[in-house]
């Protein structure tokens, strides 16, 4: 099929950037709103943005009037007949939605295909009582539409194969990329966007770390574009929890998805974020205002002149003991290479998915003497430690002392292998650091999404990074990472506290045991 003319329903912000990107690839829209006046608003609103984009140079004035010219409000339902596809763009109602593509089929040609913007709702129970619901498909873009370049194309339980081919054309059109998603909870995005929010709330609500410094460790360490509580401020705990609770009950209460009590009583007690001055941080005029809390105060006052006598290094992986003995070494730092730790050796442990007190035990180490240090993150750029329940304070003394430093007593950079800029975060004992337990659960979510056959690996990974700017894609950063240590992690948080979100998924352990990549998929006979 070739678009020639393409009708948009609701002229909201999602409808009126649906309809820029599709005017600029020279399709003829048509811009229909059931509320008076609606139509006629959404075009000058977009047209105020497309001339000031283009007084910036975006574009010349022969392509913003070329783009103007394809945008025709239209007053009647009836006057989209010759649209070869109607997007619609409406309020998330299941009901209302079935009423308005039972009046668009009275209204197009048999073979126009109807396609939904909808984030959270089934494309199947829409199209369910369609006369043909093998023309229905979801067609769901992501806020802001002309910014962010991806779709999720998303084929109900009858839908032609014919439809999800010629929307997958129209997005490449448009300039955005199509990836195709079973119609499950979520779909791709949202599905995959649950590990990141449900496991920092309940880090935070184990009392390891305050919102701020999860945030930090998450976007300075990992490298994430935002904190989970800068985000979830941004978007709205409004609009976040319930999507929590929705994809968790829509999933018969998988563990997975476990939404946190916290974020309930926020919406609760109208602490919902930046749009209302007060979220998990404070606003001022739109901008946050900083954070200085007891843990933060309690942290900086351990910056001291403390003598460090010897390091003792206990590392999972040797490449981190490598690490770490450079980084000491640059700074002058005597390394305790004993068997057993000398008894004023700062004890330190590159450990994955442990909490300290276990692994001083597995490295039979005394934990008075312990500091643990997550490997799994950028260290030049943020360092996370975490004593364990009795290291002595001297101890915690020396190790964020040692981390929380810049520079390099060297005075040859060159010799450096870990200049930096960066801080350190002091955390209460956890089974993982915050980062490992996000990440690993971010990746292993990832992998359970490619073992349903929701989307293909390069999908998931295109679409999660796009849709929702991770460093990477889940499949694509369990390789950087390497799949045997994102499994290691799971494992033993798993064994050590029982709870089934963290069970590792098959598609993560075959692969982990097969050293394969994580894209790597089974043969089909």
């Amino acid at each position: 099929m070739t678009v020639n003319t393409l009708a948009i329903v609701g002229t909201g912000i999602m409808g009126m950037g649906i309809a820029q990107i599709a005017a600029q690839a020279g399709i003829q829209v048509l811009l229909y709103d059931a509320k008076a006046g609606a139509a006629e608003q959404g075009r000058a609103s977009l047209q105020g943005t497309l001339e000031k984009l283009a007084a910036k140079g975006k574009f010349t004035a022969d392509e913003l009037q070329a783009t103007l010219n394809n945008l025709t409000v239209i007053q009647e339902l009836s006057q989209i007949a010759t649209a070869e596809i109607v997007v619609e763009a409406i309020i998330e109602n299941l009901d209302i939605k079935k009423q308005l593509f039972a009046q668009l089929e009275e209204v197009v040609n048999t073979d126009a295909i109807l396609a939904t913007n909808t984030s959270s709702l089934s494309v199947t129970a829409i199209a369910a009582d369609c006369d043909h619901p093998e023309r229905v498909a979801g067609f769901h873009f992501f806020n802001p539409v002309p910014l962010m370049k991806i779709v999720e194309i998303i084929p109900g339980i009858s839908t032609q194969h014919s439809v999800v081919e010629v929307l997958t054309d129209l997005a490449k059109r448009m300039g955005h990329l199509g990836v195709v998603a079973k119609d499950t909870p979520g779909f791709i995005v949202n599905h995959a966007g649950r590990a990141y929010s449900t496991e920092s709330l309940k880090i935070l609500g184990e009392g390891i770390a305050n919102f701020e410094q999860i945030d930090r460790i998450l976007r300075d360490g990992a490298g994430f574009r935002m904190g989970p509580f800068e985000l979830m401020d941004l978007t709205g705990v409004d609009v976040s929890h319930p999507v929590m609770e929705s994809i968790y009950e829509q999933y018969y209460q998988e563990a997975r998805y476990r939404p946190h009590p916290l974020t309930r009583q926020m919406l609760v007690g109208k602490k919902l974020g930046r749009k209302v001055g007060e979220g998990f941080y404070h606003y001022e005029n739109g901008q946050k205002l900083p954070v200085d809390s007891a843990q933060n105060q309690s942290s900086k006052a351990l910056v001291s002149d403390a003598t460090i006598t010897s390091v003792w290094i206990g590392a999972d992986l040797a490449e981190d003991k490598t690490q770490l003995v450079d980084y000491l070494n640059n700074r002058g730092v005597l390394i305790d290479n004993n068997e057993k730790s000398s008894s004023d050796s700062l004890v330190l442990l590159a450990i994955y998915g442990e909490d300290t007190t276990n692994a001083a035990i597995r490295y039979h180490v005394d934990p008075k003497q312990a500091v643990a240090i997550d490997m799994l993150t950028d260290l030049t750029k943020h360092r996370t430690l975490m004593p364990s329940l009795v290291t002595q304070e001297q101890f915690v003394a020396q190790a964020y002392t040692l981390f929380s430093s810049t520079g390099n007593k060297d005075s040859d950079s060159s010799k450096a292998d870990m200049q930096d800029t960066g801080s350190a975060t002091l955390i209460a004992e956890s089974t993982g650091f915050v980062a490992q337990r996000v990440v690993a659960m971010v990746i292993n979510l990832g992998c359970d999404i490619a073992m349903q056959g929701i989307a293909t690996p390069e999908d998931i990974d295109n679409a999660v990074k796009l849709g929702l700017g991770y460093p990477y894609g889940p499949i694509s950063w369990g390789d950087h990472l390497g799949a045997s240590r994102v499994l290691l992690i799971l494992e033993r948080i798993y064994a050590l506290t029982g709870d089934p979100r963290y069970r590792p998924s098959p598609w993560l352990q075959r692969r982990a045991k097969l050293a394969v990549s994580l894209f790597t998929q089974q043969t089909t006979y």
